[in-house]
């Protein structure tokens, strides 16, 4: 007999529905502060903990679409929040940096952004937490063996 899928109940979606509660919560005060969607604050977050990557190596970090995060890059390149410089050996390489501006809009949203992520943890143990942290790290590499060609 099989199990009937219960949307609500079934464990990708409410992961997708929670994520994207919390990336929407947060989100509104970074565009209404400092006008940047949520994959153009990912780019931001990336390039301030890893400067001087490329476009793909950032889509590969935050697992969003390269389309999504070319988009973001272009806007912020636009306005002047990031800089662009290519490879000596692969002139087809771009390297991202935060520019002086980029990197005070990091410095100004990563105190919000803390103080949003313990709000939301707020009434959780400090075990809850490690437990929470714990099962998503195991649920994360879970994925990665699930969902590659020879589980």
């Amino acid at each position: 007999m099989t199990k009937e899928l219960i949307l609500e109940d079934f464990l990708p979606y409410r992961l997708s529905i929670l994520s994207n509660t919390v990336s929407s919560s947060i989100a509104a005060a970074y565009e209404r502060r400092f006008g940047l969607t949520i994959p153009e604050w990912r780019v931001v977050a990336v390039l301030g903990r890893f400067p001087g990557i490329s476009a793909v190596e950032v889509a590969e970090r935050t697992m969003m679409d390269k389309v999504a995060v070319s988009r973001a890059v272009t806007k912020l390149i636009k306005s002047s929040r990031i800089d662009r410089e290519f490879a000596d050996a692969d002139r087809r390489r771009s390297i991202l940096n935060l520019s002086a501006q980029g990197r005070k809009v990091h410095d100004d949203i990563a105190p919000l952004a803390l103080k949003f992520e313990a709000d939301l943890l707020h009434g959780l143990s400090e075990h809850d937490v490690a437990t929470l942290n714990s099962v998503m790290e195991r649920l994360m590499a879970r994925a990665r063996l699930v969902g590659s060609p020879n589980p």
